[in-house]
């Protein structure tokens, strides 16, 4: 039985310069880092880079991480060198929705939920 989202692995080519990237992204630095893999822990789920995965491509799901405000998130994201794949969107109830393209060719989904809430835990 699932229970829940735990972690989004991205292909990486240039392990180093993702993980710069991502360090910059996320305003903190991995808490695993190896030549094989790196994880950072993002609100109690993991965001991983994997060199060793098949290329990038924009193929499969689309992982959307949660943040408070999609516009400026959005524009953070554009600024770090993301590109542009669909801009914010509000798909109905206040919640809005983006996806733009890592550096690295992996589909980076956002999502701002005013109806999110993590359940307590057991």
């Amino acid at each position: 039985m699932f229970q829940g989202l735990r972690t989004t692995v991205y292909p990486v080519g240039d392990l180093n310069r993702a993980k710069a990237w991502y360090s910059a992204v996320l305003g903190q630095k991995p808490y695993f880092d190896e030549p094989f893999y790196v994880g950072f822990n993002v609100a109690g789920y993991e965001l991983g880079l994997d060199p060793n995965a098949p290329v990038a491509g924009q193929c499969g799901p689309i992982p959307l991480w949660g943040v408070p405000d999609a516009h400026a998130a959005y524009a953070r994201l554009l600024s770090l060198g993301a590109h542009e794949h669909e801009a914010v969107r509000d798909v109905g109830e206040g919640i809005l929705v983006a996806t733009v393209q890592d550096p690295f060719g992996n589909l980076l989904g956002i999502i701002q939920n005013p109806h999110f809430k993590l359940p307590a835990a057991e």
